[in-house]
């Protein structure tokens, strides 16, 4: 007999919001505590000397200056790509136009430091590119290093978000708002800019904020093309990781700050998410026409031409891994399998294997965890679950280096000494991704009517069966898909798993970053082509369940 006044959803969701406190708030109160605590001190003196000393010292404090540049046009730059990638798609008809999507939607999934290797391999010093120009034409390539390099990794990578974002917007504009300002006289560039982008503003604020948490907590690319530009999140991985000198003190006041303004940025995003939404109705929906004359060949040459550039770091890494090395860096030209035998048939090699469990371990919490917690936020309103849906947003803000320099803070000594074991790592991926399947899951459940619901409870099922039995079933096919998109991006993550790793757990993208340094490029190769066919694969398994032609937001 259940004790009276006993509510199994209240026990629920007491029991996720204790997860989350331990997993998500014990770890970044153990941060800022880290941040202020004075170090060697026999008492316990709290200080603000950390702060003091980043913003006192042009040689820290101008590498959130370095990112910021970086954020702000790596941001512009692909808005000015995405926007209207995503309007000429729409209004066009565009042959293989559905493949161009699966190609943009892979080189989003694609990890960005991949995309930074791979530009090196064609314009680095001896890039391919660069030698074939330089010794065919004389030409001399500007330097990929630096700035330019990195303002161009992320912008190839980051536009797809955009894409999709005002994608998604398009697909549910009016076109009879368009017809109406084309017979009030206004041209095609009137149109757009007058009408049609203000209508899909919102969309465009809210994809450009999400690129720019993106970009801000990335250290990879910094860290592989940078070549002495240094950025903020490379400040904070060499101060926690530096071979020559570490402060683990000074590096939880930097993980405090970037906390700090990657919750300012989620904040704006809120405030224009809700200041500028709107709902549209498409009485009458975009139809794709026939480009003709020179809007065809424009049309053409951008969609294809972005579609390639954005897509060749990923036909780099294929092409490079099987040529074959002499020692690993030098390429002879000869095709060989020996990358792979180097990867796949090396001894003590688990990076590949690893990653799919660790993967698969991760997104069956993500999915457990995500059909609950949406459910309790949709169906159960109360002030635990309210204050669990705000709780569960937070991995979204923090950046994946925080996240695991939190985890060893708090997970570092007994009892909670989990630091160096699998189960660390496979927590820190599920609860990275975990917002994304939480937020699509909530969304499926939102159209599914409460009133089926009722009617198992009134045919003699429990509340609980009745979720069981009938409304889990109405959402797997929702979740499993958002699930494999969460899959992709779990089995690329580096910015937590780099942190965590030890050398019995190392992931493929770990490996991959451990070869680029090494400068071991066709090991490297072979672990990108290997990630890259199993997103590829993921992919078409969710175009398939969801039996869309594309991905929009």
């Amino acid at each position: 007999m259940k004790p009276q006044g006993f509510d199994i959803w209240r026990g629920i969701a007491l029991a996720i919001l204790g997860f989350f406190v331990l997993f998500v708030a014990y770890p970044l109160v153990q941060v800022l505590y880290k941040s202020i605590l004075a170090p060697d001190t026999t008492t316990l003196t709290l200080t603000g000397d950390y702060f003091v000393k980043f913003f006192s010292r042009k040689y820290y404090w101008s590498t959130l200056v370095n990112s910021f540049y970086v954020t702000v046009a790596s941001t512009l730059l692909a808005s000015l790509i995405g926007l209207p990638m995503a309007y000429l798609l729409r209004s066009y008809k565009v042959p293989g136009s559905k493949y161009l999507n699966i190609l943009i939607v892979i080189s989003y999934l694609s990890p960005p430091f991949i995309g930074a290797y791979a530009w090196i391999q064609l314009f680095g010093r001896s890039g391919f590119l660069t030698s074939f120009l330089s010794e065919t034409f004389g030409l001399q390539m500007p330097s990929i290093y630096g700035f330019t390099g990195i303002v161009l990794v992320f912008s190839l990578q980051s536009f797809p978000l955009i894409y999709m974002y005002v994608s998604g917007a398009l697909k549910n504009l009016d076109s009879s708002l368009n017809e109406a300002a084309e017979s009030l006289g206004l041209n095609a560039f009137q149109r757009v800019t007058k009408i049609i982008l203000p209508l899909v503003m919102p969309s465009l604020l809210a994809g450009a904020l999400l690129v720019f948490m993106r970009v801000f907590s990335d250290f990879g690319t910094p860290m592989l093309i940078g070549e002495g530009y240094r950025t903020f999140p490379v400040l904070i991985y060499t101060q926690f990781m530096g071979e020559v000198s570490t402060d683990d003190h000074f590096a939880a006041a930097l993980c405090v700050i970037i906390i700090a303004i990657t919750l300012l940025l989620f904040f704006m995003q809120r405030y224009v998410a809700s200041k500028y939404a709107y709902s549209m109705t498409a009485l009458k929906p975009m139809e794709q026409v026939k480009a003709t004359g020179s809007r065809k060949i424009f049309t053409y040459l951008f969609v294809y031409g972005i579609a390639l550039l954005a897509i060749l770091p990923q036909l780099t890494v294929i092409y490079t891994s099987f040529l074959e090395t002499s020692g690993g860096t030098v390429y002879t030209g000869a095709f060989s399998l020996a990358n792979y035998e180097n990867t796949l048939l090396a001894k003590d090699n688990d990076s590949i294997l690893n990653t799919y469990i660790f993967g698969l371990c991760a997104i069956s919490i993500v999915v457990v965890f995500g059909v609950l917690v949406a459910y309790l936020t949709a169906r159960k309103k109360s002030f635990i679950t309210e204050t669990l849906d705000t709780m569960t947003m937070f991995p979204y803000i923090i950046p994946g280096s925080v996240l695991g320099i939190a985890f060893l803070y708090a997970f570092n000594t007994p009892p909670f000494l989990l630091s160096g074991t699998a189960l660390i790592i496979v927590l820190a991926l599920a609860i990275r991704r975990m917002p994304y399947t939480i937020r699509s899951s909530t969304a499926i459940i939102s159209q599914i009517s409460p009133s089926v619901e009722e009617a198992a409870i009134s045919l003699g099922s429990t509340e609980f069966q009745s979720f069981r039995k009938v409304t889990v079933p109405m959402m797997l096919p929702g979740v499993m898909a958002g699930a494999i998109m969460s899959w992709i991006t779990l089995i690329s993550e580096l910015s937590s798993s780099i942190i965590l790793y030890t050398s019995a757990t190392s992931t493929l993208t770990v490996a991959i970053y451990a070869e680029v340094i090494r400068s071991n490029f066709g090991n490297a190769a072979a672990y990108s082509t290997i990630l890259t066919l199993t997103s590829i694969i993921s992919l078409l398994v969710f175009f398939k369940l969801t039996k869309n032609k594309d991905i929009s937001v």
